[in-house]
């Protein structure tokens, strides 16, 4: 047998069971996947597999492993394989004369010019491509030329030793109620957190369970004892 022709676009999915090959297009990845055709070598090695279970491992004993089976066949049954697989992937691509590349003649294959579309890109193709983004284009210039009618520092001092200040972040105002369970700000009239769910009623008093001093309002610790506090609801 001669040398077998291949491409470089194609994974070998093979194994102990069968060969199977994935071919792609060059240009837009798309591709097909070749049928699996059963390994003979596989084949005989499970019923050695199971024979040598059956039987006690005697047939496994006769000196023939599935290894031994697949240096003996497995090559030239899988040269069969690819050679028939390329033949078959062949058919499913062209291939571009100028640049080598196998392309799928759906999306990638300029017909007229009978290259790929890398090489002779489809006129209509390029020229939709090319209004699109020219309308694109045209938008966005047209946005910046609006931004710049507008006057935005007419009335900023641009004086050496004078500097704009960013508005601080907002404060949140002392009055704002907090769950006394996780901290978060209660929203004026709820009954339970939006952040733990418990009950945000106002009867927040706290006892200290050494001294039994009381608060009435949250404390993490007693301040006549210092032990922490525990809620009583």
């Amino acid at each position: 047998m001669g040398m077998i022709q291949f491409v470089g676009n194609y994974d070998d999915l093979s194994s102990d069971r069968g060969y199977q090959f994935r071919f792609y297009c060059d240009k837009c990845r798309n591709g097909y996947m070749s049928r699996f055709v059963p390994s003979k070598v596989g084949l005989i090695g499970s019923v050695l597999r199971a024979a040598g279970h059956f039987f006690g491992g005697v047939v496994g004993r006769v000196g023939y492993s599935s290894y031994d089976l697949q240096r003996m066949i497995g090559g030239p049954e899988h040269d069969a394989a690819l050679r028939n697989a390329m033949e078959e992937g062949k058919k499913y691509f062209h291939q571009c004369t100028r640049c080598g590349k196998w392309v799928c003649p759906e999306s990638c294959w300029n017909a007229p010019a009978n290259m790929c579309e890398d090489c002779a890109p489809n006129f209509r193709e390029e020229l939709a491509a090319a209004q699109a983004q020219a309308k694109a284009e045209a938008a966005r210039y047209q946005l910046l030329e609006k931004a710049r009618s507008v006057d935005y520092a007419s009335q900023v001092d641009l004086s050496a030793d004078h500097y704009l200040k960013a508005e601080p972040p907002a404060e949140r105002p002392p009055s704002t109620p907090v769950c006394i369970h996780c901290g978060a700000d209660l929203i004026a009239g709820a009954k339970f957190c939006p952040q733990c769910g418990k009950s945000a009623a106002s009867k927040v008093a706290s006892k200290c369970t050494v001294c039994h001093f009381r608060l009435e309002a949250a404390a993490k610790f007693c301040p006549q004892c210092g032990n922490p506090m525990e809620p009583v609801f």
